[in-house]
C-alpha cells in the first residue's frame, strides 16, 4: 500500500477484508487526558491543554475551538522532533496484538480519530494501522507554523469512516468502532458494532458493547463474534 497525501493509504485488493475496525485514539489508545496533553507537556502548554480537553468532554469547546489554541504551541516546531516525542506516548497494551488479529481475520484497522494528523501518522506506521484522519496544522519547510490548515470534528470522523469504507465497497454495518467518548457518538449511531472501551457515560449508552481494562485486547472476543456474522 502506498499513502495518500491525506493520510489514506490505497488498498490495492479491497476484497483481501471483509470488514474495517475503526479506533480512536484520545481516551482509547492514549489514556485520559490523552495525546494533545502529552504533546502540550513538551511544548510547555500542558495545564492549559488539559484544562481544554476536560472542556470539550463537557461539552464546553468544540474541537476546532480548542485547535486553535493548541496550534500556536507547535510553532516552529519541526516535524522530526515531535515524532521523537511521540515515541513516548502513553499507550494501553495489546495494541500491536490487536491489530495483528485484525490483519489476520481480514479486518482493516483505520484509526478514526480527533488527534492531530502527526498523531495519526505516527501511530498508524508504528502499529499497522490503514489510514488516520484528524485535525491538519500547517507545516512550511519541514516546521509547524502555528496555523491550522483543516478543522475537523466528531462529524467529521463519522464522515472520513463512511467514505473510506465505501470507497472500498463496504457498508456501514461491515464496520466497527472502537471508542471512549463524545467524539465517538456519530460514529457509534452508524456502524454495525461499536465498542465503549474505558468509556464515558454517554459513550457507554450509545454503543454495541463496552469493554474495560488496560489491554486493547480485551475487544478481540467482542469482534470476533461479529466477524463471524459479517464474514
Amino acid at each position: 500500500m502506498r499513502e495518500s497525501r491525506d493520510g489514506w493509504k490505497v488498498v490495492s485488493d479491497p476484497s483481501a477484508w471483509v470488514g474495517i475496525v475503526f479506533v480512536d485514539i484520545d481516551g482509547t489508545l492514549v489514556p485520559a487526558p490523552g495525546s494533545a496533553v502529552h504533546v502540550a507537556r513538551y511544548l510547555g502548554t500542558e495545564e492549559e491543554m488539559a484544562k481544554a480537553e476536560a472542556a470539550y468532554a463537557a461539552g464546553q469547546l468544540t474541537n476546532p475551538e480548542i485547535a486553535a489554541v493548541d496550534a500556536l504551541a507547535w510553532a516552529d516546531r519541526t516535524e522530526r522532533e515531535i515524532d521523537d516525542w511521540l515515541t513516548q506516548l502513553p499507550l494501553v497494551d495489546g495494541i500491536a496484538e490487536m491489530v495483528q488479529w485484525c490483519r489476520a481475520h481480514r479486518l482493516l484497522p483505520v484509526l478514526a480519530t480527533l488527534a492531530w494528523q502527526p498523531i495519526g501518522k505516527h501511530l498508524g506506521k508504528r502499529f499497522g494501522f490503514a489510514a488516520y484522519c484528524g485535525p491538519e496544522l500547517e507545516i512550511l519547510n519541514g516546521s509547524f507554523t502555528g496555523r491550522v490548515r483543516a478543522t475537523f470534528d466528531e462529524f467529521g470522523k463519522r464522515d472520513f469512516a463512511l467514505r473510506y469504507a465505501a470507497n472500498l465497497g463496504f457498508g456501514p454495518s461491515q464496520c466497527a468502532a472502537i471508542g471512549d467518548s463524545r467524539s465517538d457518538l456519530p460514529l457509534f449511531d452508524e456502524v454495525g458494532l461499536s465498542i465503549a472501551f474505558n468509556a464515558d457515560q454517554q459513550a457507554r449508552d450509545r454503543a454495541s458493547t463496552t469493554v474495560d481494562g488496560g489491554d486493547l485486547r480485551a475487544v478481540t472476543p467482542l469482534l470476533a463474534d461479529w466477524h463471524q456474522r459479517i464474514r
